[in-house]
């Protein structure tokens, strides 16, 4: 006998999304943290060291005092990945998503970044809204928010480009490499390098924002994949960029690398960085 669908009231995903905005721009994730640890510890540049020795600092007074890890609270990347056996009731899903930003930025006291008439006027919308919403069907009967507080200086750093297949894994090399070198200090680094390749030139956008999400030091499971994740961040840490561009070991505390199918004349590569506040928070409903 089927069952019938679970309901999930959207009141809830507002909610959800509300504490978690707060969340994610006060505390940073368990595996950055113990990264930087790491690259504090290793780092033989004394002025890279002592730069990731004050991000950590700053990441223990932002949880404690409950303040934010930057002043750029960011644009809101939410992910929602909604179960098929789910029956969402009580209004639009992505209104509530909304109404849950704005009243977490406001809950929480976080800056808000978003303008409006992006072209002209640019004209501040006061509460955050609207988010950039990724909205995917999975599986199951619950709801996943991953709520991401994207700052702009990193956002402004994405690269893509669409190469011939025959540049291969040296081309999207070289891509990466020459846009760590180029970004400098402003993404913020040590950095997440977020990678995607393949599919189309949008699918490989969402490849490369959805690469940022995962763990530091979590490879991809495919080995062979992995195994150039871990030469690229071998190669970008190599650049000398470090921390906060004073130089040193630590310009990436991670490389992922996300790839999806592709037309044969194609090879679309993008890049997105994420900062050392690598903010993200989630939940399941």
């Amino acid at each position: 006998m089927t069952r019938p669908p679970r309901e999930v009231d959207v009141t809830r995903i507002e909610e959800t999304v509300a504490r978690l905005c707060q969340e994610a721009a006060h505390v940073l994730p368990d595996d950055v943290y113990a990264a930087l640890r790491q690259a504090a510890s290793s780092e033989q540049a004394p002025l890279a060291r002592e730069v990731l020795t004050q991000i950590l600092e700053n990441a223990v007074v932002a949880r404690q005092e409950m303040i934010p890890l930057c002043q750029d609270t960011g644009t809101t990347v939410v992910f929602l990945e909604i179960g098929q056996d789910v029956h969402l009731v009580g209004g639009d899903v992505h209104a509530a998503v909304n109404g849950g930003v704005a009243r977490g930025y406001a809950e929480g006291y976080l800056r808000a970044s978003i303008v409006d008439h992006p072209i002209t006027s640019r004209v501040n919308t006061r509460d955050n809204t609207p988010a950039v919403i990724h909205t995917e069907l999975v599986p199951g009967d619950r709801v996943r928010v991953i709520v991401v507080p994207k700052g702009g200086g990193c956002e402004n750093m994405s690269r893509f480009r669409v190469m011939l297949p025959a540049a291969g894994a040296g081309g999207i090399r070289e891509l990466v490499l020459r846009t760590v070198e180029e970004s400098g200090g402003n993404p913020c680094p040590p950095l997440i390098v977020g990678v995607g390749v393949g599919g189309t030139a949008e699918h490989a956008m969402y490849l490369a924002k959805r690469a940022i999400l995962r763990p530091a030091g979590e490879h991809h499971p495919d080995p062979e994949v992995a195994a150039f994740e871990r030469e690229l961040l071998a190669q970008v840490n190599a650049t000398g960029v470090g921390p906060q561009n004073v130089g040193g070991m630590t310009t990436a505390l991670a490389v992922n690398v996300e790839v999806f199918p592709t037309h044969i004349a194609s090879l679309p590569v993008a890049i997105n960085l994420q900062c050392h506040s690598a903010r993200q928070k989630s939940a399941e409903i």
